[in-house]
């Protein structure tokens, strides 16, 4: 994964068809996507189950660009091994899921992952400004997490203050939530270079009229370097 900070669009996958996920995640990557973006929520973090390891194990095959897995969950260091060996290059966890984050990054580091480390909207910018050499990934929330298809929060404030926090550092800033062609401008001129969209990529698509998932990844990434 070489770094730079060009716009990234990761579709993820859980606006995907269920029932097909080998095929969504082809025709995304064949349509444009950079990244694919795996969201696991446990019921207990956050209001919704998705994915265990073994399902992510059964899409890697499928990807050939970046799997970024984005851990809702807690706790979070018992299942780390369990993400690293079902083919994750990047894992994110969330501050506020367990005591010890300082660990946890160097636990998926150590597992040979690329480490994020996500922020909910109420949580500020500052709380990471000790974690900006153990982290690869900044992942802010402008929704709060659990669900799909929700109203974006406006955190362009926090992401500009990350933006000059993290300065020449190899770190990306991803945004999860809510992300489209009229919000991706406002995310990125303040310095995100991930974007995260689920319904704004797989709306109207289908794994036979995958020319919409290119249309609509083509149009956030346009809006987006428009900034």
């Amino acid at each position: 994964m070489p770094f730079d900070r060009s716009v990234k669009i990761a579709p993820s996958i859980l606006s995907a068809d269920f029932a097909n996920f080998g095929q969504e995640i082809r025709a995304i990557e064949a349509e444009g996507a950079d990244w694919v973006h795996v969201d696991v929520m446990d019921g207990h973090f956050v209001p919704n189950l998705t994915f265990g390891p073994m399902a992510v194990k059964a899409f890697r095959p499928h990807v050939k660009t970046v799997m970024d897995v984005h851990l809702m969950i807690a706790p979070v260091d018992p299942y780390i091994e369990a993400y690293a060996d079902a083919g994750a290059d990047v894992l994110t966890a969330h501050i506020e899921a367990g005591p010890h984050i300082h660990r946890t990054l160097q636990a998926i580091r150590g597992a040979g992952m690329k480490a994020g480390v996500a922020l909910n909207p109420g949580t500020p910018a500052e709380a990471v400004a000790h974690l900006l050499d153990l982290t690869d990934l900044i992942c802010v929330m402008t929704v709060n997490p659990g669900f799909g298809g929700q109203k974006f929060i406006d955190m362009t404030g926090k992401i500009a203050t990350l933006r000059q926090m993290i300065g020449d550092r190899p770190v990306h800033i991803e945004i999860d939530g809510g992300v489209d062609p009229t919000t991706a401008p406002k995310v990125r001129a303040a310095g995100a270079d991930v974007l995260v969209a689920g319904s704004a990529v797989f709306k109207g698509g289908s794994v036979d009229n995958r020319s919409v998932y290119g249309t609509n990844i083509r149009a956030i990434r346009e809006a987006a370097n428009a900034a």
